[in-house]
């Protein structure tokens, strides 16, 4: 996939979530970026590739269900949900996720600028098939040395990097595969989520170790999302932070940590330098507080 500038040609820009370890936040960062480009004045598409959780899929369906219930202007992504596979022979459940998927991908790459795809927190074929079609891969991780250890073992004293892990094996043969496909690169960005918001010894060394592992695995790091309820509490009602922050929309008061939690995001995203226009940045800036982008297809499984 492309991101040329000519209109006619221009195919999707791909940006997948994945990490092994579940609860690292990739569903709600997925979420947030996908509602972050639509009030830019994007097109675009979510991909649940996590058939069981579907946690993305709630995510939609929650936020379509809240704008229905309030009125809302709440702009929504077209959605779609890749089956599994099913039957015995490896080989026949594969054909029939690659096929899935592929006429997925044939019906959006052409209609959207984005698609954002939420990956299983496993070694999956639907997850190596989706990193290996990134143009933009985000890995977010909880800021600590057990969440690391999806990148490597990491000396405790010299903070470098002695084994690489399964998945970023995965990560840097994707990567290889989608440059022999079609020569082009993955930026491969991880994104440290769950920050404490008070500073400590142990959160300085997992910096420092993170930048000792980037230089030896090729990726950028990225500063994301604090441990904020807020988060939780914006999920069951399928709302972001990039919507507007008051009681009809939130069923709650806003608070300040609302506001925060919006900076955060705003710099996440601005830190995955995605092929966005300048002029669609000022346009979100500019933006009224709520979506400004239509509701979209429904969810399609």
């Amino acid at each position: 996939m492309t991101t040329e500038a000519t209109p006619a040609a221009r195919t999707a820009h791909v940006i997948v979530l994945g990490n092994e370890k579940g609860g690292s936040g990739k569903t709600t960062t997925a979420m947030h970026i996908a509602v972050a480009l639509l009030r830019m004045g994007y097109r675009v598409a979510t991909v649940d590739t996590d058939s069981r959780q579907r946690s993305l899929t709630r995510y939609v369906e929650n936020r379509a269900r809240r704008a229905a219930e309030t009125g809302l202007a709440l702009g929504l992504p077209g959605h779609f949900v890749v089956k599994l596979g099913e039957g015995e022979a490896m080989s026949a459940i594969q054909a029939q996720e690659f096929s899935a998927y592929v006429e997925i991908i044939d019906r959006i790459e052409n209609a959207y600028d984005f698609v954002v795809v939420d990956t299983p927190a496993s070694d999956s074929y639907l997850m190596r098939l989706s990193h290996s079609m990134a143009d933009t891969l985000v890995t977010p991780i909880n800021d600590s040395f057990v969440d690391l250890d999806v990148l490597g073992r990491i000396d405790p004293h010299e903070l470098t990097l002695s084994t690489v892990s399964h998945y970023a094996e995965l990560v840097r043969s994707s990567i290889r595969h989608r440059r022999l496909v079609d020569g082009r690169d993955t930026d491969w960005i991880v994104v440290r989520n769950r920050l404490s918001t008070l500073f400590s010894r142990n959160q300085t060394n997992v910096i420092g170790a993170l930048r000792q592992v980037a230089a030896t695995l090729g990726f950028r790091v990225a500063d994301g999302i604090t441990e904020r309820v807020i988060f939780r509490e914006l999920f069951p009602i399928g709302v972001t932070v990039f919507d507007t922050l008051d009681r009809k929309t939130l069923g709650v008061e806003p608070r300040m940590s609302h506001l925060s939690a919006r900076r955060e995001i705003r710099e996440l995203i601005a830190s995955l330098r995605l092929p966005v226009a300048a002029a669609a940045i000022g346009r979100q800036e500019a933006a009224v507080p709520e979506a400004t982008a239509p509701a979209a297809a429904a969810v399609a499984s």
